[in-house]
């Protein structure tokens, strides 16, 4: 397991993204569009995982549809952008679903998925989402299996523009999550995760550092993404 992306929530258009990370230097893409959910996104790959921008594309899709992702964004961009959470990959989805509900933890079901890309072309995927009200509460990482193989994907990605060489030489090392009780919600999250907690409720995956801290407020999200130089 390791971490597959992050997701920004945007108001704007992910054209407006590109031109604006392409300003700071970022190699930048307009990703395409999730037709079902009336969602589009632009992506910045690094060599471990990518962010996501995520913005209403079609408002009245995305308020009648019963898909987790899509009403977080919603709720959220009531008051403004940011962070809104990560996806995590697994190698069998339908395995991992079966793991966690064993632990108690109730959830969408494994889900089909599927985003147009600016060319036409159809990337697929699936998704878990583990159940839980949309709230200012942290919401729980979400789960995907790509149809392709990482080095297929990746490769994909290099071919069509989407991962630059210069993109290759970062990478994203930790996820900053800020929270009213870290301890707990480091807990919980060991839990679904099968992960040991470290120093300073801190979690360890793969490929990235997962850490809970302490803040003062009504609102648990991640709050920061840190990226760094490859070795």
């Amino acid at each position: 397991m390791k971490l597959d992306h992050v997701v920004y929530f945007t108001g704007k258009e992910p054209a407006e993204i590109v031109e604006e990370q392409q300003k700071n230097g970022r190699h930048v893409v307009v990703g395409g569009s999730h037709e079902k959910w009336g969602t589009h996104n632009a992506l910045f790959y690094t060599k471990n995982a990518y962010i996501e921008w995520l913005s209403v594309e079609r408002q009245e899709i995305a308020e009648k549809v019963d898909h987790s992702l899509t009403k977080l964004l919603l709720h959220d961009l009531e008051e403004g952008e940011g962070w809104g959470t990560i996806c995590l990959s697994v190698a069998d989805i339908k395995q991992f679903n079966e793991e966690i509900e064993n632990k108690g933890f109730h959830t969408s079901g494994v889900l089909d998925a599927q985003r147009r890309t600016a060319d036409g072309q159809l990337r697929k995927w699936r998704m878990l989402f583990v159940d839980q009200p949309i709230s200012n509460e942290l919401p729980y990482p979400f789960f995907i299996e790509w149809e392709d193989a990482d080095e297929i994907r990746f490769a994909k990605l290099r071919e069509d523009g989407t991962l630059s060489a210069t993109n290759e030489q970062l990478e994203i090392t930790e996820c900053i999550f800020n929270v009213g009780d870290p301890s707990r919600e480091a807990a919980k999250w060991a839990l679904l995760l099968s992960r040991k907690i470290g120093n300073a409720n801190e979690i360890a995956m793969q490929n990235v550092a997962l850490k809970f801290v302490a803040h003062i407020g009504d609102k648990d999200r991640l709050t920061d993404v840190v990226i760094g130089q490859t070795d």
